[in-house]
């Protein structure tokens, strides 16, 4: 491994699992990667992305999380196949370039999770990302910035059930399970909102013993 020989770009707070690689390299990626924006989490944590040394195990990686295999030298086209086989998202042969790496790690998340779209249509709820303009049924809601982001998950995928471990990691960046009131007490009141601007009950449904899930008002009937 080289370090890099150029300035550095700060990287969106992606949570990175180093897993199955030499001491030596796990422990020169945990000096580097946090310079560079990525979050480091352990095997109990929600990873974005998986770096794992070990192609045996890319198919459980997988099941959680994108994968980069960081091959062990001598490495072949046999190896390359059987860990994209395994359904790995890029191999990289040891020793690699540091800055290499960072680039692939960022190119695989762009295809994981590309842009989103500025104007989020969830009707009866319309979100301006731009602005942060919410509003339901047209009329303006005033959120505050936890309500605000756990609105705009919600109405990403509308219908769809988060469980609370989700919302958890990507509202409020919880890597790992904790016991809170705080999603619950949050959606409560932007359920209140909700209702207060457009007359409508049960847009923030709370799915029992899972999670929750922004509901539009046509689907009642």
């Amino acid at each position: 491994m080289r370090r890099p020989g150029y300035g550095r770009r700060m990287s969106l707070a992606a949570a990175l699992l180093v897993a199955d690689t030499e001491p030596e390299t796990h422990r020169f990626l945990a000096r580097q990667l946090p310079q560079d924006g990525f979050r480091l989490v352990g095997a109990r944590g929600c990873p974005d992305l998986v770096l794992s040394g070990d192609v045996a195990s890319v198919g459980r990686w997988a099941e959680q999380a994108p994968v980069i295999v960081l091959g062990r030298e001598p490495s072949d086209a046999v190896d390359r196949i059987r860990a994209f086989r395994s359904g790995c998202d890029d191999y990289l042969t040891q020793p690699f370039e540091y800055q290499e790496l960072v680039e692939r790690i960022r190119a695989v998340l762009r295809r994981v999770h590309p842009p989103a779209p500025a104007v989020v249509d969830a009707p009866p709820v319309r979100i301006d990302t731009r602005t942060r303009d919410a509003r339901v049924g047209g009329r303006r809601l005033k959120l505050s910035q936890k309500e605000y982001e756990l609105l705009l998950r919600l109405a990403r995928e509308p219908d769809r059930v988060f469980t609370k471990a989700e919302l958890l990691r990507d509202v409020w960046g919880f890597r790992v399970t904790a016991r809170t009131r705080t999603l619950d007490s949050h959606a409560s009141r932007l359920r209140r909102k909700l209702r207060d601007a457009c007359g409508e009950e049960g847009l923030v449904d709370n799915v029992w013993g899972v999670g929750y899930r922004l509901r539009g008002a046509t689907l009642d009937g």
